[in-house]
């Protein structure tokens, strides 16, 4: 074979192919063995995919000879990398709008709004707080125009998340899913997410509009779009998977769920907001009342690629942090993250749940739950980086105090044996946060694909 032959251009797009299937190779197996250490330290599994990512980039990979990242990762696969990562997220996202139960989030609005809206509203203020300490350390990327309203609109946020998901899988292994404690705790994690999406989706349409109109029109069409879900699509949807149900069609009901999901994304992205905003209202609008086999084997279809894809994305991410880049001020300001971080969840969480009736424990509990953020501020996070809101070094920082602020999520109690709904206890909340003793039916979503799933 000629050099000539070597360097053509359909040998070199097979070469980068083959190096993006090497590198998706290395991404899962080093995912596989940080899971397996994870799990003894009674972390969730997102804690390895990032520290797998970490482990994979300049901040220790890069720091050996030869620069073995740049060999295991050459820009041109970044790029592809990147690609299946985005469909990962996507998957993920959708699946986390089909399992965001209306009945939980009607259920928040009743038993746990005050400790859903204290601690949301107090870690954003806390990341408003932070903002302007670090805006003028931290200017934009080249070509980036961002004022400080959107950069602290955006670290508010940020602060304010809970991981939902990483908080229900907690839940499930903890068998504290049906205790008060956790119900509270689903509902008012849900409603959280559900806040936080909405400033996230706010804070992009200010980011990417180049003038205030501009992002009043971005706003007004991702209204009409959800609207354009709700009385539309979702009653189309429920046809189709009545209609796919009764002729026993699977693949025909996953090309139509699966095409409905990156549809709406690239709708999201064209009105100028997030793929991800897409795929999740596609999943919330998703009919709830046919839990037949099909529609089943279908999630469970997706939720199979999803487990598989979603690692790929954390790698992806954890090789952006560069801990090389926070000098001496860098880890101050990390510590100030931190700190701002958890005083706004932890004590935005036990004061109304204290005033509420619940006990000490159960408000240690629920206190340590909400400030879990894991996957959930990955995503807040990459959104942002993308956008150019932020730069690598708050990217860095971040994803750090996404790792510190879930780890002690692992280690709360175990429910297992105690008392569930029936009957007062010293640690049954009361009042705002109680249901009068009654026994609360079993949420969803802290099962099926969070139990798979892990994170």
């Amino acid at each position: 074979m000629t050099t000539a032959a070597l360097h053509s251009p359909a040998t070199a797009a097979d070469l980068t192919f083959a190096m993006v299937g090497v590198g998706l190779a290395v991404m899962l197996l080093t995912c596989a063995a940080l899971k397996r250490l994870a799990r003894p330290l009674r972390q969730p599994a997102v804690m390895a995919e990032i520290a797998a990512g970490i482990a994979l980039g300049p901040s220790l990979l890069g720091l050996l000879p030869g620069d073995p990242d740049r060999i295991l990762f050459p820009e041109e696969t970044r790029p592809l990398l990147s690609a299946v990562a985005q469909v990962g997220l996507l998957l993920f996202m959708f699946l986390l709008g089909w399992h965001t139960d209306p009945v939980l989030l009607r259920t928040s609005a009743r038993h746990a709004a005050s400790v859903s809206l204290c601690a949301l509203t107090l870690s954003f203020g806390c990341g408003v707080a932070l903002a302007a300490v670090l805006y003028g350390h931290h200017p934009p990327p080249a070509g980036e125009h961002i004022g400080f309203g959107v950069f602290a609109l955006f670290l508010g946020t940020a602060l304010a998340i809970t991981a939902f998901p990483v908080l229900a899988r907690i839940l499930d292994e903890k068998g504290l899913t049906d205790t008060p404690v956790g119900s509270v705790a689903l509902a008012a994690a849900a409603a959280d997410d559900v806040l936080a999406w909405c400033l996230l989706a706010l804070c992009t349409a200010l980011a990417t509009a180049g003038h205030p109109s501009e992002a009043a029109q971005t706003l007004v069409l991702a209204v009409a779009f959800v609207c354009l879900l709700a009385v539309l699509v979702r009653p189309l949807l429920a046809v189709a998977v009545r209609r796919a149900a009764a002729r026993g069609s699977r693949g025909e009901l996953l090309a139509v769920v699966t095409a409905g999901l990156f549809l709406c994304s690239y709708a999201t992205t064209w009105i100028g907001i997030h793929a991800i905003f897409g795929a999740f209202a596609f999943g919330v609008i998703m009919p709830r009342e046919s839990a037949d086999a099909l529609t089943a084997s279908v999630r469970s279809s997706l939720e199979q690629s999803s487990a598989l894809l979603l690692p790929v994305f954390f790698v992806v991410t954890g090789i952006h942090v560069d801990l090389g880049a926070l000098t001496g001020r860098g880890w101050l300001e990390l510590a100030a993250m931190v700190a701002l971080a958890c005083a706004g969840k932890l004590v935005g969480t036990a004061v109304p749940a204290r005033l509420g009736g619940m006990g000490r424990r159960d408000t240690v509990t629920l206190s340590l739950l909400m400030n879990t953020r894991g996957l959930t501020e990955i995503v807040v996070l990459s959104a942002g980086r993308s956008l150019g809101v932020i730069d690598g070094r708050i990217f860095t920082m971040g994803v750090l105090m996404a790792l510190i602020t879930t780890v002690p999520g692992g280690f709360v109690r175990d429910g297992r044996g105690t008392p569930r709904t029936s009957g007062p206890t010293k640690d049954r909340p009361r009042g705002p946060v109680s249901d009068g003793g009654r026994r609360r039916p079993r949420p969803p979503a802290a099962r099926r694909w969070y139990g798979a799933g892990g994170r």
